[in-house]
């Protein structure tokens, strides 16, 4: 049940560059038809029965370990797409040394997101053309398009068309990445479905539907959906402190449940930020702690970060003012402040 498995029909390869392409501006949706992908309608549907199975399991026959157990791979899971897929490998936020890499390529297997060959193409397209028929989760089509709805149909043309025009030269050199690739299937067999299943049936005595229900299935689709609110919840709701002619927005409950990505507005804005978030923004960003403790002890390196004065002229540029603190910061506009209604004024009071 892979995220890009709607999209795993070939690309097209007439030759073609960009600039004799249509500038696509976004939001933009032109007509189309949808060709539904029925494997992926079934595989997804059945996912999310056993999720919510297995959230059921989890409040009456399964054992308590087994509980942690799903939750801890939840969060380990959850690193190998945002500290991986995303900041490492799609953006090239920072460095990782071989260890940190081949950690990451295995919990990015856990998370089982297709290949993070897939996933960084993805990516890069959703960034480059972000909210047009180009991006392959167009938030532009509505939120469950943008959460789920683009993996059961067919890639618009748009996606194919401009997808073999992204660069993922890095990616394809990368010996770690090209492993993964080449041997997905036993590696996804073995890291997302069986191991997770194994592990508690083995060590504490766990039964089958419990494990497969908790462990596995409930584990692998909740990151699939934390995932998901990056692109559908954190396009539709939030404020825009750092650009407001886009739909990424800062959203904190995506935060909470994506590890630290769901500050897109800035994200969008700086994409080369290995924080996602401005100053990191740590306590809804453990993805940056994640990284930190990596580049401390010597796998981690060249950490990218925006400057304070550049973050702050691009918010007094483009942002929507929603990074005031209130009444009288610094930045807001003094037509702002003389436009404003005072209600029960005191005459007497000259701090106005």
């Amino acid at each position: 049940m892979p995220p890009n498995s709607a999209n795993s029909e070939p690309l097209l390869h007439d030759e073609v560059k960009e600039e004799q392409l249509e500038k696509l501006v976004a939001p933009q949706a032109g007509p189309r038809k949808f060709q539904i992908v029925y494997p992926n309608l079934i595989t997804f549907g059945y996912g999310h029965i056993s999720l919510l199975y297995g959230a059921y399991l989890m409040f009456t026959f399964a054992k308590w370990q087994t509980i942690v157990f799903a939750h801890v791979m939840i969060i380990l899971s959850g690193f190998g797409i945002t500290a991986g897929a995303h900041r490492l490998w799609a953006h090239r936020t920072y460095k990782a040394k071989m260890p940190l890499q081949i950690l990451l390529m295995l919990l990015n297997t856990l998370a089982f997101q297709n290949t993070a060959m897939d996933w960084v193409r993805d990516h890069r397209l959703h960034h480059k053309y972000s909210d047009t028929d180009a991006d392959p989760h167009n938030a532009t089509r509505g939120f469950f398009y943008s959460h789920v709805g683009w993996l059961l149909v067919r890639k618009h043309k748009e996606v194919k068309r401009r997808g073999k025009l992204i660069d993922l030269s890095d990616i394809e050199n990368n010996p770690v990445l090209s492993f993964q690739k080449k041997y997905a299937i036993p590696l996804v067999s073995l890291v997302t479905f069986v191991m997770p299943t194994v592990i508690p049936m083995y060590f504490w005595g766990e039964n089958l539907t419990n494990a497969w229900h908790v462990a596995t299935l409930y584990r692998y689709v909740f990151v699939l959906n934390a995932t998901f609110l990056v692109n559908s919840a954190a396009h539709y709701w939030g404020y825009k402190p750092y650009e407001k002619s886009i739909l990424p927005s800062q959203n904190h409950f995506v935060s909470l449940f994506a590890l630290g990505e769901g500050f897109h507005n800035y994200h969008h804005v700086f994409p080369w930020d290995y924080r996602t978030a401005e100053l990191g923004n740590n306590t809804l960003n453990p993805t940056t702690k994640f990284i930190d403790f990596f580049a401390w002890i010597g796998w981690a390196y060249d950490l990218k970060a925006v400057p304070e004065d550049m973050i702050n002229n691009r918010k007094s540029r483009t942002g929507d003012g929603s990074s005031l603190w209130g009444w009288g910061d610094k930045d807001q506009p003094k037509e702002e402040m003389n436009a404003a209604i005072i209600k029960y004024p005191d005459e007497n009071d000259k701090d106005k």
